[in-house]
């Protein structure tokens, strides 16, 4: 076996979170837990010691907790949490009131500003009795429309602060994408800014939101951010005022946090409405609060002091992760605009500038970076850089070999996994373990995960579906306008009864770690044999021509066979040469199974607005067939490039 990349330190193993939390629960429950993966094996056999161990350990706050745990524990969906517990989110993210950095903000084009935790708290004070004034409370549905700003936060913990729900999507969706969502659970109050800048350009949104306001009758009060100018013109905008004026006359004061069941709904999330309409995904505060917290404190290390980033945008699950990172009082960092503004180094400057200590991206923006012939290590410091994140995609082993070489050689690599259906992940990192190449470390603590074949049985080093095995906190409450819950039932337990199927293609490995090979639903299946699209795109994507490639079936005499797209470099056009060496590539590493039957340069590939490349609408494409929902897509137009192909057909 080969050695690990990245080992920690005894120092290091020695002072983490975890090793604290697992000296914990000797105290609490008299048990000896040796190493992480016996913590793993007690948290999943012992779920109701961990998680209430977690809730103490976390100095998590509550008026009361409740004597039981976990009741129905053995239905699936159907079991609750804490059922007796009255909490509310926004208090445990508020737990500080000091004069350190809450929010640290950073916009393309050198926008900064920064927030106290004294000012955050007055900030939410102030905005959260304007809000109970314009007649929102406990239960209502509040939305934003708005790019990644202390606002954003602000907004959402005032929202939690009166019991309300938050929804938001990010600013460059178009009228439509937000029908599709906010449509769907109606809001009373709408947030949005005036616009955002991306790419060097500011891109205007209230004529967006007046013509969604159109359509959208439950929004009697709009409240607009500025952000591309000092005061907007909101008179277009129907029943619109600035934020100003909306905070106009109240004063900052201690919050009157009401206390509410542990599922009451903070947040209601979209899937990314490439297949249908976007399901509307309701999470509770205590669940939402709970994984969040032992995803940051035992898997990302995250201390009181720390100086947190995610690079994510309001319309993905990892915004509301990172904002959650406030209940380990640690600071969060934001920064809205394009990473590759100007020359590319924009968030390792505001790492090294702001002292950061865990850097959160996604896998394609690693693959972008060593693309770009960027090397970090030898223009940046990165000293506090202690965690580096990846998500969205799985990473592919040689990222791995390049975070180690070009951006810090001493850093523990997390590539962690999940989804928006549990506002978290089922696989992290373990700060105390080593790191192999092109592995997630380990499954997430409390979280029954396994993988199984076609007949749900389990398997130990062969590829199957993605599975968790028991309840878990932050399980969704519901999906929104779905009273008897057939749908949420479809949507994970119709594959197995009574086991959640989260529809990844995956591999539980020897050293007990895991890798993704894709999407269930986008696997191919020439000759009936299940191939994960990941393993041609690390093949492919090692070549320096290629950007980027998308893989997809394609129906063909009675069988499937395998089509590869690629984005070549600025210039490049593909030959027979280049398609020669991809198959060659492809064979040698993989299988002749995984051999694309055709190669086919495209301009493009589309992708949803979280940056994740979408196989099923290209598939769809080439078989001229409809593609649902493309306002889920940031790029819809890029859908045109797939039809009609001479090539595809010979």
């Amino acid at each position: 076996m080969s050695a690990p990349l990245w080992q920690p330190s005894q120092d290091r193993i020695a002072r983490a979170e975890v090793t604290r939390f697992k000296d914990a629960l000797e105290d609490d429950w008299n048990v000896t837990v040796h190493d992480f993966r016996a913590l793993y094996a007690f948290s999943v056999a012992e779920k109701e010691k961990f998680w209430q161990s977690l809730r103490d350990f976390a100095g998590l706050a509550a008026e009361t907790w409740g004597e039981v745990v976990l009741a129905d524990a053995d239905r699936m969906p159907g079991a609750r949490w804490f059922p007796d517990a009255r909490l509310n989110i926004a208090e445990n993210l508020l737990r500080r009131r000091d004069d350190a950095d809450a929010i640290v903000f950073r916009g393309e084009g050198g926008v900064r500003r920064r927030l106290s935790w004294h000012a955050l708290y007055d900030q939410v004070s102030i905005l959260a009795q304007a809000m109970r004034d314009a007649g929102i409370g406990v239960g209502d549905r509040v939305a934003g429309y708005l790019p990644n700003l202390p606002e954003t936060v602000i907004a959402t913990l005032a929202t939690h602060a009166l019991g309300a729900v938050w929804s938001s999507c990010s600013p460059d969706f178009g009228v439509q994408g937000i029908l599709d969502r906010f449509g769907q659970i109606e809001p009373k109050i709408l947030f949005v800014a005036d616009g955002y800048v991306y790419g060097g350009k500011g891109h205007d949104c209230l004529k967006r939101a007046a013509d969604v306001l159109g359509a959208l009758a439950s929004v009697p009060r709009t409240v607009v951010v500025p952000y591309l100018r000092a005061g907007p013109d909101v008179g277009t905008v129907p029943g619109a005022v600035t934020w100003a004026d909306f905070t106009d006359g109240f004063s900052p004061g201690d919050i009157e946090f009401p206390r509410l069941p542990f599922d009451h709904p903070a947040y209601i999330l979209f899937s990314s409405g490439t297949t249908g309409a976007p399901k509307c995904i309701v999470h509770g505060a205590g669940g939402t609060l709970l994984k969040h917290v032992s995803e940051h404190r035992l898997h990302c290390d995250i201390k009181s002091g720390d100086r947190v980033f995610y690079f994510t945008t309001c319309g993905w699950m990892m915004w509301n992760w990172l904002v959650s990172a406030l209940a380990s009082e640690a600071t969060v960092l934001l920064y809205d605009g394009s990473p590759f503004h100007e020359d590319g180094r924009v968030l390792f400057d505001f790492a090294d500038d702001e002292a950061m200590t865990l850097f959160g991206t996604s896998a394609k923006f690693i693959d972008a970076v060593a693309k770009a012939g960027l090397e970090p290590a030898a223009t940046h410091s990165l000293e506090s850089v202690r965690t580096i994140t990846s998500t969205g995609s799985p990473l592919a082993p040689e990222s791995f070999d390049f975070v180690y070489r070009a951006i810090k050689e001493d850093v523990h690599l997390a590539s962690i996994a999940g989804g928006t259906d549990i506002v978290g992940c089922f696989m992290l990192g373990d700060p105390t373990g080593p790191v192999w190449r092109g592995e997630i470390q380990t499954r997430g603590l409390g979280m029954a995960v396994d993988v199984f074949d076609d007949e749900g049985r389990p398997l130990r080093g062969e590829k199957g579906e993605l599975v968790c095995t028991a309840p878990f906190p932050s399980m969704p409450v519901a999906f929104w306008n779905d009273a008897d819950g057939a749908k949420y039932r479809t949507a994970y337990f119709e594959r197995f009864p009574g086991v959640w199927c989260h529809g990844d293609y995956v591999e539980l490995t020897a050293n007990d770690g895991i890798v993704i090979y894709g999407r269930s639903d986008a696997t191919l299946n020439p000759g009936g044999v299940r191939i994960g699209t990941s393993e041609i795109y690390r093949q492919v994507e090692r070549f320096d021509e290629v950007v980027e490639a998308i893989a997809c079936g394609q129906e063909w005499g009675g069988d499937e066979r395998v089509i590869l797209f690629v984005v070549l470099r600025e210039g490049l056009v593909l030959d027979e040469g280049l398609v020669s060496r991809i198959r060659a590539r492809i064979r040698e590493q993989c299988t002749p199974r995984h051999v694309p039957a055709k190669v086919i340069q495209v301009a493009d590939i589309p992708r949803t607005k979280s940056g994740k490349i979408t196989e099923l609408a290209v598939r769809d494409a080439i078989h001229g067939r409809d593609v649902k929902n493309t306002e889920a897509l940031a790029n819809a137009e890029a859908i045109e490039l797939y039809r009609d192909l001479e090539a595809l057909w010979s």
